[in-house]
């Protein structure tokens, strides 16, 4: 028997994915945050992202998975470092951004922990789990989750 999560898992991916692009659109374009470098790094591994879970939500695909995955750990990397960077003393010396808006320009700061890097690493680790979970569901499992649906 799958849990909803199992059976929804690509879905609710997607939702997260398009909950960061438009959230991302809205402080660049609405609030007028000017990224920088490491947030574009961010985008070029979220927004993708949007799209190749639209297809596969489209066509039910659990194999995405193997191409999802990669592309969410690198940005829960990415996020990771730049929240670090924002938080804590750890990269000081050696910061990636030098050019333009600096790195560690807090745009926001909710409840005094989360800025626009904490939001886009929740969102790559929810994609990233829902992924782990989607390629745990057997072929059979889904075939018999949708058997049972239809009748």
């Amino acid at each position: 028997m799958t849990t909803f999560f199992e059976r929804h898992s690509i879905l609710i991916a997607l939702i997260v994915a398009w909950i960061a692009l438009l959230g991302s659109l809205y402080f660049s374009e609405i609030a007028h945050f000017v990224p920088c470098p490491l947030c574009w790094y961010q985008r070029v591994f979220m927004y993708p992202l949007s799209l190749l879970l639209l297809i596969a939500t489209l066509r039910q695909e659990r194999q995405i998975a193997f191409y999802i995955l990669p592309f969410s750990l690198l940005g829960a990397g990415f996020s990771t470092y730049h929240y670090l960077l924002q938080k804590t003393d750890l990269f000081s010396h050696g910061s990636a951004c030098s050019v333009g808006i600096p790195c560690t320009t807090t745009w926001i700061n909710w409840f005094g922990v989360v800025t626009i890097p904490f939001l886009a690493l929740i969102g790559f680790l929810i994609i990233s789990f829902m992924m782990l979970i989607s390629l745990t569901v057997s072929d059979f499992d889904q075939e018999y989750a949708d058997e049972i649906e239809v009748a």
